[in-house]
């Protein structure tokens, strides 16, 4: 599983991992009841500790978004489409709470953070 990790972003490697597996899983690209490589072996492939590992799948089970069957590895779980979008819309307000945080800082104003908002919605379109 090739998953990209960047040791100079702020965000430990742990979080990395956690983030683009939760990602995966919220896009549909990990269905229900697949499994993920094991602690070792994710390890081994991104040369990152098994510390590192147990954290970021650590995270994903008090997310809900994998289970961690004692002897059979970790799967994913079914997700409901109310709680991705549960899930999804409190990842939106932090990211927009921590923008707004930082414009208020720089002294940018609301109009110009929308107009950015509104360019890079439709850049990712």
């Amino acid at each position: 599983m090739h998953i990209p990790l960047d040791p100079a972003a702020p965000e430990p490697i742990y979080e990395q991992i956690r983030a683009h597996l939760a990602e995966a899983i919220l896009r549909g690209d990990l269905g229900a009841g697949q499994a993920l490589p094991s602690i070792r072996v994710l390890a081994r492939d991104l040369r990152v500790s098994v510390i590192t590992t147990t954290r970021a799948y650590n995270e994903l089970v008090a997310d809900g978004l994998v289970d961690s069957v004692r002897g059979k590895g970790i799967f994913v779980r079914a997700q409901e489409p109310g709680t991705v979008r549960a899930r999804a819309l409190e990842r939106i307000d932090a990211a927009l709470a921590e923008a707004a945080r930082t414009a208020w800082s720089a002294d940018i104003g609301a109009e110009e953070l929308h107009a950015r908002l509104t360019r890079t919605l439709e850049e990712d379109r």
